[in-house]
């Protein structure tokens, strides 16, 4: 009964397809942690530069 039970268990695919999107979305928090970390000084610096630029005129 249970060897049948993990048989079953170990050919049903509804898990895999689980898995697929629970990595993919690991996948995408990841990317988006680098993206954010990698743009963040170029971002910051562009706000200020526009916030300078305006406070000017």
């Amino acid at each position: 009964m249970l060897v049948k039970r993990l048989k079953n268990l170990w050919h049903d695919e509804d898990g895999l397809t689980t898995v697929e999107y629970a990595l993919l979305l690991v996948a995408l928090v990841l990317g988006g942690t680098f993206v954010w970390t990698a743009l963040r000084g170029t971002i910051s610096d562009t706000v200020d530069l526009a916030s300078n630029e305006l406070g000017n005129s």
